[in-house]
């Protein structure tokens, strides 16, 4: 009995998310939206190698589109916030179709350069996504409706790659691009039919001037962003090292089961962060991710033992993600949110691109193991040096929460101690007036 109502409690949460209007056709969308996005690195790569070129290549390749989705996204939210989301959504469908259509016929180089602007204008389905959750769900219920996006994210990441894979070595890796250019092409054709809210309907007033960047990217904010970096640095490092380790293990066909279980745990991960009763600081949870990734070569020797020592990390995964978009998404003036989401992930998407790399040179100069902890130290360390900062604004907040009385709550106070001096005619005066007052007040407490 006891256990059914613990489950019923953990529940509660997620149901009254999900009961806000239009979370749920958002959050379906964006699954089936991210499965082609997921699969683009790899299907990149195989038909890089189906041109009879390297893994260099392909790393060029995929660092092409990576450096331009990194610029593009800010300026892409930016649009979002003057002029609406379906002109961005029209731009980004379109270029996503003519550089999807003509990818696979290009010859390397010309291939290069187009990747790079196919990037900068690729379609930003994570922001947009994420975007949209904070315009509909209010404040109290949006950390469960972003652990169940972080949730969604891993689904996508599970589907796209083994999809890629499978589809490109059974027909062919040019007729898969064309698969993935037409599910990103589609994806962007359902949000525009959809058109979730960039904002709430009562942030829908815009500014007459543009917000000055330097009113909202303060330093509590660069610090979040580079908490999600550290965060995503370690899981891309993480991704590479357990390729290497069953590689030197001779156990490379147990990856992708080590990779699902390592996802499984993020699944249950976020799924235990939205049930929380108190939000845990992102950059706390982006210090312990690095932290319990370190000694993750130590389960080197088996893939079973790899799958288990992963569990820490794997865990942390989705709760991370899904605190620093959250904190994100509260710090910052909803006529700027999409550049601010915009820029959130372009920070994740720098954390990618670095951490694959350093994983790969301290793997290639010393052993597969060393690949764990080289990531995992150097993400822990970045999210510790922005750490302090965020913890004395969040004392701040705390602060002047306690302290500052509301302006009804001073008036209650006052209006007792001056009702128990007055007797008979003065009181009720005192009443009246009162009641005048009240009826003057804006109403704040809205569900």
């Amino acid at each position: 009995m006891a256990r059914e109502v613990r489950t019923v409690l953990a529940l509660k949460p997620y149901r009254d998310a999900l009961a806000v209007p239009g979370l749920r056709p958002l959050l379906l969308v964006a699954i089936l939206a991210r499965v082609p996005v997921a699969a683009t690195a790899v299907v990149m790569t195989l038909h890089v190698l189906d041109l009879g070129r390297g893994y260099l290549a392909a790393g060029l390749l995929g660092a092409a589109m990576t450096v331009g989705s990194a610029l593009g996204a800010p300026l892409l939210g930016r649009l979002v916030d003057r002029r609406g989301l379906r002109p961005m959504l029209l731009l980004t469908t379109a270029v996503s179709a003519l550089f999807w259509g003509a990818a696979p016929v290009l010859p390397y180089l010309v291939l290069l350069g187009a990747a790079f602007v196919g990037g900068l204008l690729t379609l930003p389905v994570f922001s947009v996504v994420r975007q949209s959750i904070a315009a509909l769900v209010p404040p109290t219920q949006r950390r469960q409706a972003d652990a169940l996006d972080s949730m969604s994210v891993e689904l996508s990441f599970m589907i796209g790659p083994a999809g890629a894979v499978a589809l490109a070595t059974s027909v062919s890796p040019a007729l898969t691009m064309y698969a993935v250019g037409g599910g990103i092409v589609l994806a962007g054709l359902i949000l525009l039919v959809l058109n979730p809210p960039s904002r709430a309907r009562n942030e829908e007033a815009m500014p007459a001037q543009p917000l000055p960047r330097r009113q909202w990217l303060t330093p509590r904010l660069i610090g979040l962003l580079a908490g999600g970096a550290a965060s995503t640095l370690v899981i891309a490092g993480t991704d590479v090292a357990v390729v290497a380790v069953l590689r030197d293990a001779n156990q490379v066909d147990w990856t992708g089961v080590v990779l699902a279980l390592w996802a499984s745990y993020s699944l249950v991960g976020g799924f235990t962060y939205g049930a929380l009763s108190r939000a845990v600081p992102s950059l706390t949870l982006a210090v312990v991710l690095g932290l319990v990734t370190i000694p993750v070569g130590l389960g080197s020797g088996e893939w079973w033992l790899l799958a288990l020592v992963l569990l820490p990390s794997g865990a942390l995964t989705a709760p991370t993600v899904a605190a620093t978009v959250d904190a994100v998404s509260r710090l910052v003036p909803a006529s700027v949110r999409g550049e601010a989401m915009g820029l959130h992930g372009s920070a994740m998407v720098v954390g990618l691109a670095l951490g694959a790399p350093l994983a790969g040179a301290v793997i290639d100069a010393t052993a597969p193991a060393w690949g764990f902890a080289a990531t995992g130290l150097l993400g822990a360390l970045i999210a510790l040096a922005v750490l302090p900062t965020e913890l004395r604004h969040r004392r701040s907040d705390a602060a002047e929460a306690t302290i500052t009385p509301t302006p009804a709550s001073a008036g209650v106070h006052a209006d007792g101690r001056n009702a128990r001096r007055r007797t008979g005619k003065s009181a009720r005066r005192l009443q009246t007036s009162t009641s005048a007052a009240s009826r003057d007040q804006p109403f704040d407490n809205r569900p």
